[in-house]
């Protein structure tokens, strides 16, 4: 039986080069890790004013009904604006208070409501 091909073994400069990339794979990785961290939304004084009360789904719902029905609809099944049923396990709270009070996503209007309000509305959204 001929065992030419079957030999694993590595030379020193084959374990080298595979000892380089996985570093080079670790360094990259924990780069991307560093960056997701810095580039998480840090909350400002008026998000954090809104995480520190706690929020009322009726009062939520009316606050949704006067200001968002228009573009998401009746029951945030979506219209001119996207669906928001399951909105809270798609995007965190600070996500979902800098969408409503940034108006960066035409053609979402800015809207900032006072911070027991907003907490009210995160808790109507997270019973979507």
């Amino acid at each position: 039986m001929n065992n030419e091909g079957l030999n694993t073994a590595s030379t020193p400069q084959q374990l080298l080069l595979q000892l380089v990339w996985a570093a080079i794979i670790a360094i990259a990785l924990c780069c991307f890790v560093a960056l997701a961290i810095y580039l998480r939304p840090q909350p400002d004084d008026y998000t954090k004013s809104v995480l520190s009360l706690s929020g009322d789904p009726v009062k939520g719902r009316s606050i949704f009904v006067m200001n968002c029905v228009d573009c998401h609809g009746q029951w945030a099944a979506g219209k001119v604006g996207p669906s928001l049923e399951r909105v809270s396990d798609r995007l965190s709270k600070i996500r979902l208070i800098h969408q409503v009070v940034s108006g960066e996503t035409p053609p979402m209007p800015q809207f900032q409501p006072k911070p027991q309000e907003m907490a009210d509305l995160l808790s109507y959204l997270e019973k979507l």
